[in-house]
């Protein structure tokens, strides 16, 4: 072998330095621990891993998805599924995941159809399927295309007023505020709403929608639930349902496109705290060990975030402490198999009056996960409880027995068919409870005490984007990677449609008049009129 020339020595050396230096000038990757693997925290960890950020992910649960996870089984070994899961028309930038960034092999979601609305007195109501109707400015296209068949118009006519309360609380951002300290119920006691329409429409949307009742409900909470799901333009109710176990469907692809790109996922590990150096998380205690970080988000649903009240390296933040007066409410999912098929009027319904204060909805598999339940001998119903607390000490018999009464109610049908197997899956405190008050104890995006924490998910209250439910939390992921990374917190993400032009006339027409009776003070109200 030649020896060395000294200018081939001065090259190597040359290269080496510059590789030296260029290892200098490259910042190391930053390190975030996002905790909780629902839809916030799969966001939160999607977004960080498009920009070379060292992610790790950890959920205490077996399964993502948070409180929508699969991963259960019926006595007999069938998998289950905590409920079913909509995806309305505005849930945009969740629409964007699924066809243009994840681009499954097959389509998730089922096509559109009517729902029905049962009681123990029977079908109440038909929810149409509002993009196949003719165009109306939104408002009018519910209260005309709806089939309510036990209201009477003049009860109907009762809801007019909320007109107003819907103006004045899309008015100004302050808004949520105000409503936020009075009950939905006494909301519609003030404006007059007839009981009859309160508790045969409202009620029952509240219970489904916001999984307690009207009374125990922020009426802020309410006003937003409803206006994005309801009423933000014809289509907005429109939904399609996931068609099989969202965790095969949707979760499981998700998680191995984010193993595929560097994401470390930890499940079946519950943290155990955090450590601090000062006002900053150095790293959090999991499984025995510590997981250094650079940032932490905190990706939990507010039964989590009230854990978090009582850690000891947290307690001593007022910010943590208040999340002690968050709580969630209980959700309770069977589902049912039968020998034989039932024919169903409706694949999606919502129920109400079978339990006092307790929410109810019922879905035919076999429609909406057609064809994967093709091989089962009958029908294969769910039936879901919110608000269920006065259920879970049931017995998972009793539960059987009393969703099979409730079902056959509805369609007595199933009297003929015999129940072959059934699973019971009981979720105490899992569903966020928006109750009045609850607004102030909610996390901002970022921390106010710790500097490189941030929070996602639905509960998050200063958002800015209107979206509710399973969208929310999803762009609450992006809004908290955006802000570990240093921008804007909606950046990139897929606004809501324009509000109408009539109701953004009301909106304005609200504020100035409000400006005009403030008298330099904060200006009338509805939401704190005295009557």
């Amino acid at each position: 072998m030649a020896p060395l020339t000294t200018m081939h020595t001065h090259l190597i050396i040359i290269a080496w330095l510059a590789q030296v230096i260029n290892a200098l000038q490259t910042p190391p990757r930053k390190k975030v621990v996002v905790v909780g693997a629902g839809w916030a925290g799969l966001s939160t960890a999607w977004t960080l891993s498009k920009n070379n950020v060292d992610v790790t992910l950890v959920d205490a649960a077996a399964r993502p998805g948070g409180v929508v996870r699969d991963g259960f089984k019926t006595r007999g070994g069938r998998p289950a599924e905590a409920g079913q899961h909509g995806f309305w028309e505005e849930y945009f930038n969740i629409y964007k995941l699924l066809y243009d960034e994840l681009k499954l092999e097959d389509d998730p979601l089922t096509g559109y159809a009517e729902q029905g609305q049962y009681s123990p007195e029977g079908l109440q109501a038909i929810w149409p399927v509002y993009r196949d109707k003719q165009n109306l400015p939104t408002g009018l296209a519910q209260a005309r295309y709806t089939r309510f068949l036990k209201l009477s118009p003049l009860d109907l006519a009762t809801a007019a007023p909320l007109v107003a309360a819907f103006s004045e609380f899309l008015s100004d951002d302050d808004a949520w505020r105000r409503y936020d300290e009075l009950s939905f119920r006494d909301l519609c006691t003030k404006l007059g709403v007839s009981r009859k329409l309160y508790r045969e429409a409202f009620e029952p949307m509240i219970l489904t929608g916001l999984f307690a009742p009207g009374e125990q409900c922020s009426a802020a909470a309410a006003l937003g639930m409803a206006y994005f799901f309801v009423l933000k333009s014809q289509t907005a109710f429109d939904v399609r349902w996931c068609r099989g176990n969202i965790g095969d469907l949707i979760f499981a692809p998700w998680c191995d496109q984010l193993r595929e790109r560097g994401v470390t996922l930890q499940f079946d590990t519950r943290i155990e705290g955090v450590e601090l150096d000062g006002d900053t998380v150095t790293g959090v205690k999991a499984a025995g060990e510590t997981i250094p970080c650079d940032d932490i988000v905190f990706a939990v649903g507010m039964r989590a975030l009230k854990g978090l009240a009582k850690s000891p390296a947290l307690a001593s933040r007022d910010e943590f402490r208040k999340f002690g007066n968050l709580r969630g409410t209980d959700v309770l999912a069977t589902r049912l198999f039968f020998d034989r098929d039932v024919e169903t009027p409706y694949s999606a319904n919502a129920c109400w009056g079978f339990d006092d204060k307790v929410g109810q909805t019922w879905f035919d598999l076999k429609k909406l996960h057609a064809p994967r339940l093709d091989g089962e001998p009958g029908a294969v119903v769910e039936v879901d409880y919110y608000h269920a607390g006065s259920l879970l000490g049931l017995s998972d018999a009793e539960l059987e027995a009393k969703a099979r009464r409730d079902l056959e109610t509805m369609v007595p049908a199933f009297k003929s068919a015999e129940l072959v197997d059934a699973a019971v899956v009981r979720l105490p405190e899992a569903v966020n409870w928006y109750f009045p008050g609850s607004y102030q104890s909610c996390p901002a995006t970022e921390s106010e005490s710790l500097r490189n924490a941030y929070f996602a998910g639905d509960v998050v209250r200063d958002l800015g984007h209107g979206s509710w439910s399973q969208e929310k939390a999803y762009v609450s992921g992006i809004a908290a990677a955006n802000r570990v990374l240093g921008r804007a917190a909606l950046d990139g993400v897929e606004p809501l449609k324009p509000n109408e032009p009539h109701v953004a006339a009301g909106a304005a027409a609200a504020k100035a008049l409000r400006r005009v009776f403030s008298f330099g003070g904060d200006g009338p109200s509805l939401a704190s009129v005295p009557w």
